[in-house]
């Protein structure tokens, strides 16, 4: 019942930490926080995490309608608002947006379109924060907005792709097993997405994490 209570912590506190590229912002984000914060262990679970404490903070004025369910608390902000600021007042100009909507017309969750995306003048403007920066060029724009979702979900399963076979190619220490404990609801979110070979790959990470590290 705890390692169940912990795995929901962790999701929630990825789930805080990624509101700046969701589709739905705060008031989707604080919907789940809410639905899924009930068990007074995922409450234990979460304040001995890093950041926890905070996200707790936030659950509890949520709770206490102190803050409404469409926002959070400017102290509480996770990155302590620099994901926020980032991608403020971020516009794209009538030809990029076409550019862009004839991208997302034609993307496939792989990595072939997921790289065409990536290289649109577009998208490399924003440098390592254009998942953000596109989210918030595209708020009026509910087609696209929704497309994009689909871009940032393909793209952190191959970042959460390549940090597993990183992790699963190196020797296993206490250090990488408490990362694999930290990513596991996102590996299980996206290694399926691999097929077999993810299959595989997550049946190494739960290996792992109940095997003993070298020193």
């Amino acid at each position: 019942m705890q390692q169940q209570a912990h795995v929901i912590a962790q999701r929630l506190l990825n789930i805080y930490r990624q509101e700046h590229v969701l589709v739905g912002g705060w008031a989707a984000v604080n919907r789940v926080l809410i639905d899924e914060s009930n068990d007074p262990n995922v409450i234990a679970e979460l304040k001995k995490l890093p950041t926890g404490e905070r996200l707790v903070m936030h659950i509890n004025k949520l709770r206490s309608g102190e803050t409404p369910m469409d926002a959070i608390d400017p102290e509480l902000l996770p990155y302590g608002g620099l994901m926020a600021n980032i991608s403020a007042n971020v516009n794209l100009t009538d030809q990029e947006l076409n550019e862009l909507r004839s991208a997302l017309d034609n993307f496939e969750p792989n990595f072939e379109s997921l790289q065409q995306i990536r290289q649109l003048k577009s998208v490399q403007k924003f440098g390592n924060n254009w998942k953000e920066n596109i989210k918030s060029a595209l708020t009026k724009e509910p087609d696209m907005l929704a497309k994009w979702e689909n871009v940032v979900r393909t793209a952190r399963a191959y970042q959460m792709w390549d940090s597993a076979k990183e992790l699963i190619s190196e020797n296993f220490t206490e250090r990488s097993r408490a990362q694999i404990q930290a990513d596991m609801p996102e590996f299980e979110t996206y290694l399926p997405m691999f097929g077999d070979e993810g299959q595989e790959v997550l049946a190494k990470l739960r290996t792992y994490v109940s095997s003993t590290p070298k020193n």
